[in-house]
């Protein structure tokens, strides 16, 4: 397209966009034939009592089936509101019935992009839907309910008709009589038969014992399960969800070659009326080999090179009580890395979870780009012809040994800053032949803080330089006493970091860390880490004036930032759980203790030290930190990624000893993109407390000692991989102790409830699996300094909203 062609678009495209509501008249169906008719959508989907007095309602989840298969988007439909909605202005069917299709140029151009063709009656198959529906309805015992459509044509326009949907909703059938594989076999001919007479009929009806065995096993699974029980409504879908599950059961039983469809079900419905009778028993077709439990045989590990070339060096082969490891040589391996690994034990059963945590572990090492587990029944061995084994062979490619990494990106943290940054990194995978990690990264960033209300701190900015090392290696470098799986791997990481903060106008602050932490899980849901010694040294390089005129008046908040030692040791536990029938609550806890200068402090008192408390010259700080995390989700629809998502958030901590404040970086501040959302990070807070007007900048001093903070989100799907949400975030800060030039920000009962800031919005999400993109839009209620005389709601509109980028959820 030229550049002429390009202005002229851009002058008439306004004024193309507003022919349909001018011309309301031109017809959008004029081009339709004698038969055709546009769908306009589905008017109502109508769930009908099939007998007068009852009330009967469809499970959520059968109900969701049900409108994910009558959901088809007529045209110009409404964004997330389809197919029930739709715009008044539908373009693309005036493009198509009023514009000549065979025009060239650039008025071809823009028919093509702005003609849509029009979706008929005919193209939505309602006969072919209805009848989805009605297998839906047998599918879940609704054999007696019948599901119909209707048209509804439009009152204007005989051409445009929207369709009704309606279930004529009778009582479901449920379960009256079970009979079990083994129940089934042990009943006699004519009733009289002997017990030993019924043995001999049930041997006989079984090639061999092994069937037998599985029967029972079956029988059992599906006894203890929740599902078959007199009364349970007949549901294709929990059949199905049983028998895979005493399939994967039994597969971990040793069953390797059994799968669901072994398990058949017959239903009657004639024997007893408004009831099912359901048999189970094993399919016809179900090989031998499914009903063996197989035990493991030989373990064979093999450790292969990216690229085999003849080096003249032979492999090596390991004998350990894990099996066999063959490396192809040279290769840097501690012996023991592997047999760690390997969960397959030479005579054990032979499971399925063993290979998935087989490969997980060897995974998890990060040296090797492909790992194959293959199990192969061994040949019968004619001395133990019942006996079956299965041999284990796993084979590891190794991976590239060094890593180089270089990223630019976008940095988003809970402050609410956003810039660019650049992060240039080396990585060695397997330093000492063990899988330890050596990382050394390089990093630059420039940020500023988002929000679009006009105050001090929007245009608050910033730029970082950082230097990060760290060793990681794959066990516990602890004494054994620590409980921890041995199914999965425990990390122990050493760091080593320095940094180089600067905050324009205000200050350049330096600051080094070295620690070691400890990483370990101790059963499938709960995770520890800690750090028995962590020491910071943080360094005030150079202030502005303005920055001195803001500590002058603040004291308590200036001793917060000034140069010292901060030696600590921290503990966090973490548990997650996922519960319910079909694990749609999900819990996640964690809580996180940090003490700092205690043992320094036991140092120093025992050598006869007395008063304030230095290090190499340097004050050391001492204080205690606790914060506790709850997040509880609940699936509010099976099959659907509606959820209902709420966060409790409490901490507190408390200088003493050597230290009246407690260092700046450590204490608590709220609002931003990851707290309460209709207020940019330290905005509010502590409790009621607001910068006096001629303090300009008064940022520093909106921290705190104590946190509370309570969100509940509603995230729901929109368009692919658009979600939305509806959320709400109430929080606030305060100081322990109380601060005459921080009026208000004391805790005190009397005033908590309405300390507390409050406010709403609604987000969207990009979900890409690896990546989220989010961006909320906050709206503030109430805040703590705000204006009393406006009551509780004391936001004004026009500084009410607050719009927030991030990266992931934010809880």
């Amino acid at each position: 397209m030229t550049h002429r062609s390009r202005h002229i678009l851009s002058i008439f495209t306004p004024l193309l966009l507003l022919i349909p509501l001018l011309g309301g008249g031109c017809s959008t169906t004029r081009r339709l034939g004698p038969d055709e008719v546009l769908y306009t959508g589905v008017k109502k989907f109508d769930v009908r009592q099939g007998v007068a007095g009852t009330h009967l309602t469809l499970p959520p989840d059968v109900e969701s089936s049900m409108k994910s298969v009558i959901n088809v988007k007529p045209n110009n439909p409404m964004p997330f509101l389809s197919p029930y909605m739709r715009w008044p202005i539908p373009l693309g069917l005036w493009v198509y019935n009023n514009w000549n299709d065979s025009a060239r140029g650039l008025e071809g151009w823009l028919y093509r992009r702005l003609v849509s063709q029009p979706v008929l009656i005919t193209n939505v198959h309602p006969k072919a839907r209805v009848r989805m529906l009605q297998e839906l309805l047998d599918q879940n015992g609704y054999f007696d309910s019948r599901a119909d459509y209707s048209l509804v044509y439009d009152k204007h326009n005989e051409k445009k008709a929207s369709i009704i949907y309606s279930i004529d909703l009778r009582a479901p059938y449920t379960l009256d009589s079970i009979i079990f594989i083994c129940d089934s076999l042990h009943r006699a001919d004519d009733g009289h038969e002997h017990d030993s007479q019924a043995i001999d009929r049930l041997n006989r009806s079984y090639r061999d014992e092994t069937q037998l065995q599985v029967s029972q096993l079956i029988d059992s699974m599906a006894r203890a399960g929740t599902y078959l029980r007199r009364g349970s409504v007949f549901s294709i879908d929990s059949l199905n969800t049983l028998r895979v599950d005493i399939a994967n059961r039994l597969r971990n039983k040793g069953y390797y070659f059994f799968r669901p469809e072994y398990i058949e079900y017959l239903a009657d419905s004639l024997i007893t009326p408004k009831h099912i009778a359901l048999k189970l028993q094993l399919a016809a077709n179900m090989p031998d080999n499914a009903a063996y439990p197989y035990t493991t045989g030989k373990v064979t590990t093999i450790l292969e090179r990216r690229q085999s070339k003849a080096s003249g060096i032979p492999n090596d082969t390991m004998h350990t009580d894990r099996g066999q490891v063959i490396v192809e040589r040279p290769a840097l391996l501690r012996k023991n890395l592997i047999p760690s690994c390997i969960t397959f034990r030479s005579g054990r059963p032979f499971t399925v979870r063993g290979m998935e945590r087989t490969q997980t572990r060897l995974a998890r090492l990060g040296i090797f780009s492909n790992i194959q587990i293959q199990p192969v029944p061994a040949p019968i061995d004619t001395l133990h012809p019942t006996r079956h084994l299965m041999d284990v062979y796993t084979t590891c490619v190794w991976d590239r040994p060094i890593e180089a990494l270089i990223e630019a990106n976008v940095t988003e943290k809970s402050s609410s800053y956003l810039g660019p940054g650049v992060i240039f990194s080396l990585t060695q995978h397997n330093l000492f032949g063990g899988a330890e990690k050596l990382n050394v990264r390089l990093n630059a960033s420039y940020e500023w803080q988002l929000g679009s209300k006009k105050s001090n701190n929007s245009n608050f900015n910033s730029y970082e330089f950082g230097l990060t090392s760290s060793l990681a290696f794959p066990r516990m470098l602890a004494p054994d006493f620590i409980r921890r799986r041995k199914s999965t791997l425990n990390w122990t990481t050493i760091s080593l970091k320095a940094d180089l903060l600067n905050r324009p106008h205000y200050f350049k602050l330096a600051e080094f860390n070295t620690g070691i932490t400890y990483d370990w899980s101790s059963t499938r849901y709960s995770t520890h880490s800690f750090t028995p010694f962590k020491l910071s040294y943080t360094k005030l390089i150079s202030t502005t004036a303005a920055f001195d005129s803001i500590m002058a008046q603040n004291p308590a908040v200036a001793l917060s930032f000034q140069s010292q030692f901060v030696p600590q040791a921290s503990y966090t536990y973490t548990v997650e759980r996922s519960f319910g029938a079909h694990k749609q609550n999900n819990l996640n806890f964690s809580t996180t203790l940090l003490e700092a200068g205690n043992l320094f402090d036991l140092i120093w008192r025992a050598a006869g030290v007395k008063g304030r408390k230095t290090l190499f010259g340097t004050p050391f700080s001492q204080f205690v930190k606790g914060q506790a995390q709850l997040v509880y989700s609940r699936q509010l629809h099976r099959g659907i990624d509606r959820w209902l998502v709420s966060r409790l958030l409490v901490g507190a901590e408390h200088a003493y000893g050597n230290s009246t404040e407690v260092p700046y970086a450590e204490q608590f501040y709220i609002g931003g993109a990851n707290s309460i959302r209709a207020f940019t990070a330290r905005s509010i807070g502590p409790g009621s407390y607001s910068p006096p007007s001629s303090l300009r900048n008064g940022y520093f001093d909106q921290t705190g000692t104590f946190k509370l903070e309570l969100n509940c989100e509603y995230r729901f799907p929109l368009v692919s991989v658009l979600h939305g949400a509806v959320f709400m975030d109430a929080g606030n800060v305060w100081l322990l102790r109380k601060d005459p030039m921080r009026p208000g920000g004391e805790l005190q009962a009397d005033r908590f409830m309405r300390d507390i800031a409050l406010g709403t919005g609604v987000g969207l999400r990009v979900d890409l699996g690896m990546m989220v993109l989010r961006g909320d839009l906050g709206y503030g209620l109430h805040n703590p300094a705000g204006d009393a005389a406006r009551k509780y709601f004391n936001v004004k509109i026009k500084d009410a909203f607050l719009f927030h980028l991030g990266i992931g959820y934010p809880f």
